[in-house]
């Protein structure tokens, strides 16, 4: 409360005290929220995650004064503004008080792994096996994905274990070409001879 607030403000109305800590601050933030999130965006120079951050503020310490506060009354409007304008004030004094944040301007260009580089090369992948004839496919899923000897393979696939080598090597060529064709190189070596 400030020095100036009248004792009206403080004496809690009976609808205040009726209220519990959830109505009260859906009642605060109802009726006054959207009017203090503008004034604390305006005087923030347009920083709404900031803003967001001192209406909730606001609204903790308004809870903290439920007994001598009602939030469904418009007495209570200057003194919400009051607190946020106090407290929009102190955080530019904060931030005038100490030396500005420097990084190192190497470190804000380093890749950060969020799978989307794995995601991306996967779907690649996936269109390039489709580039294969069926028959090639299957047996880069035999081989490489399922992990079965040249053997196992020919004896899934009803085939002699000299034609599971034979489509192997050349669905492999076959796939590295789809690739390179996307832009995908295997190793640094095939880049450079590409």
């Amino acid at each position: 409360m400030t020095a100036s607030a009248s004792t009206e403000e403080c004496i809690p109305s009976p609808r205040a005290a009726e209220l519990r800590p959830d109505e009260f601050l859906r009642a605060l933030y109802q009726l006054h929220g959207s009017a203090l999130l503008q004034f604390a965006a305006r005087r923030l120079e347009g920083d709404w995650h900031r803003a967001e951050d001192a209406l909730q503020e606001v609204a903790i310490r308004a809870w903290h004064h439920a007994g001598e506060l009602d939030p469904t009354a418009d007495t209570v409007r200057p003194w919400l503004f009051t607190v946020l304008r106090n407290l929009v004030i102190d955080g530019h004094r904060a931030r005038q008080a100490r030396p500005p944040e420097t990084g190192d301007p190497e470190l804000a260009h380093l890749p950060v792994a969020d799978g989307v580089d794995h995601i991306l090369t996967s779907q690649v992948l996936t269109e390039a096996l489709r580039d294969l004839r069926p028959a090639q496919r299957e047996v880069l899923l035999h081989v490489h994905y399922l992990g079965r000897s040249v053997n196992q393979t020919a004896k899934v696939l009803g085939v002699p274990p000299g034609t599971v080598k034979s489509r192997t090597y050349y669905a492999a060529r076959a796939l590295r070409a789809a690739l390179h064709s996307r832009g995908l190189y295997a190793y640094d070596r095939d880049r450079e001879a590409g």
